[in-house]
């Protein structure tokens, strides 16, 4: 059986799905579906049942999802062991807005335990970068949310969240259950910085040119809509304080936190990290 193998059908036993396993690793659903099948004869059993619901997995292959988690990380460890005796002992990582993500914990412990002794740098960075200083070669992996421009970038979707519109607590819209974007078209958002990657802003700003003040930090978006009245959007499931509210829109696409590097960077450590970052975030 090969690595690679192994590795996908981890991701189809984890997602439980092969259109979602394959968007997982970046691959078209029929070579992963072969791959499968050839694995399974390779085997000698039947690892997959299929459905138009999805999959689940046979006996034989809880057995050998076990067994491949195991083998594909200690195939990693080995790959990092020797990335760190020719000196690649450092992983910089970029991550945008709320350090205080659960999932931002889990992959924090997840990557300790996998790999003790490499030095993880971390570098926060402002809403007018989403790519986390990647784009500018200040950090190797970045945990940040699209969409932005993806040109020579390689993205892996860890998570979904809705959005809202926050507003002062006692703005008529406020007590509402849910909004249209449409419903917000007279209102000001407040904007990021001129340069700010044009596929973010346009995100950001509810898919419309909008005006207001620019902003740079999510405390400066927050202090925005205290002060002024301004609005903006903002995932859900986020503390705010009491004078603040924030409202599901109805009609907004949802937010996707992501994982994302350089293309063609084949550097061990941050595909361990994508890796525990993908079981990390899927909890």
């Amino acid at each position: 059986m090969e690595l690679r193998t192994l590795r996908y059908f981890v991701a189809v036993a984890e997602e439980l799905h092969f259109g979602r396993a394959a968007t997982r690793l970046h691959m078209s659903q029929p070579p992963l579906s072969r791959a499968i099948k050839q694995l399974e004869a390779d085997v000698g059993a039947l690892l997959l049942v299929r459905s138009p619901a999805g999959v689940t997995l046979t006996a034989v292959g809880t057995v050998l999802l076990e067994e491949a988690r195991a083998l594909l990380d200690h195939a990693d460890r080995v790959r990092v062991r020797v990335s760190a005796a020719a000196g690649v002992e450092t992983l910089t990582v970029g991550i945008l807005g709320d350090g205080t993500d659960p999932g931002v914990a889990r992959l924090a412990a997840a990557y300790a335990r996998h790999h003790p002794g490499i030095d993880i740098r971390v570098r926060d960075t402002d809403l007018s970068d989403p790519t986390c200083g990647l784009s500018a070669g200040l950090v190797d992996i970045a945990l940040t949310r699209a969409p932005f421009v993806v040109t020579g970038l390689t993205v892996r979707a860890l998570r979904t969240d809705p959005v809202g519109v926050v507003l002062r607590a006692d703005d008529p819209l406020a007590r509402r259950d849910g909004l249209l974007l449409a419903e917000l078209n007279d209102r000001r958002w407040f904007q990021f910085p001129q340069g700010t990657d044009p596929v973010w802003q346009s995100y950001w700003n509810g898919g419309r040119p909008r005006e207001g003040p620019v902003v740079r930090t999510v405390q400066e978006c927050l202090q925005a809509v205290l002060w002024n009245g301004t609005i903006g959007l903002a995932p859900l499931g986020h503390d705010l304080p009491a004078e603040l509210a924030v409202v599901p829109l109805t009609d907004m696409p949802p937010s996707r936190v992501v994982a994302v590097w350089n293309e063609g960077d084949t550097n061990p450590l941050i595909r361990s990290f994508v890796e525990i970052a993908t079981s990390a975030y899927h909890r």
